[in-house]
């Protein structure tokens, strides 16, 4: 008898275990029973939901297709401007007084330097260089005859004087005396510097100058040597009759 009451006690909680079982089995398929109701609810009534889930997911899909605005790092803050301060009423100025004409300072006047006048053309001048005699070049400090030179590429005629020219020349005497006077001419250029005097106008045959050295001319000196004239003077001299 003890055994068969214990056996039956054991049993009594296998009977739960069933029931539990058999409830939990059950809900799975309620669940899906329902949710196969609401599908067919909501599949005979699509017209009238469908306005109202449009209405509730339209802002939804407004929000979500709005883009949202950055913050930017790089632009500034904006500026407020502020009201400008009202400005203040300067205080009246002093007028100035005229000052007396002793208290006025006059500028020192400073004295004006004379500047010499340029010389004129032809004017005196000192002269020096290294002649030689005239050739087929250009002609700058050379001798062409007793009586013509050119200084500086200038031709000058010495005018206080006149001696023979080789190429011109009527006689042996006469070509002679056109040589040494040549000679001559070129010794008193090469001897120093000479001083050089304007004796007229320059024109196209050269221009007429008085060539001196220590006041000493040299057209005198030729003349008192022999190898001059006076200017004007016959020029048959220097060949026999």
């Amino acid at each position: 008898m003890a055994k068969t009451a214990t056996r039956g006690r054991r049993r009594a909680p296998a009977r739960g275990k069933s029931r539990a079982r058999s409830s939990g089995g059950l809900l799975p398929w309620a669940v899906i029973g329902i949710a196969a109701i609401g599908g067919i609810v909501a599949h005979d009534n699509w017209k009238r939901l469908q306005p109202l889930l449009e209405r509730q997911s339209a802002p939804i899909a407004r929000e979500m297709a709005e883009p949202r605005p950055v913050a930017r790092k790089d632009v500034p803050p904006k500026q407020v401007a502020l009201a400008a301060p009202t400005p203040r009423a300067a205080p009246p100025t002093l007028q100035a007084q005229p000052l007396p004409p002793a208290a006025i300072p006059t500028p020192a006047i400073q004295p004006v330097k004379a500047v010499p006048a340029p010389a004129s053309p032809g004017a005196q001048q000192t002269a020096t260089g290294a002649f030689g005699y005239c050739g087929q070049g250009a002609h700058i400090n050379c001798v062409g005859d007793g009586g013509v030179f050119w200084y500086k590429g200038e031709k000058i005629v010495i005018a206080d004087m006149a001696s023979p020219v080789a190429d011109q020349a009527r006689c042996d005497d006469e070509r002679r005396v056109a040589f040494a006077a040549k000679l001559r001419l070129l010794a008193l250029l090469n001897a120093g510097p000479f001083t050089i005097d304007a004796a007229g106008k320059t024109e196209s045959s050269g221009a007429p100058r008085i060539v001196s050295r220590d006041g000493r001319s040299f057209g005198v000196q030729l003349i008192k040597e022999g190898l001059a004239r006076q200017p004007g003077a016959a020029g048959g001299a220097w060949c026999a009759a």
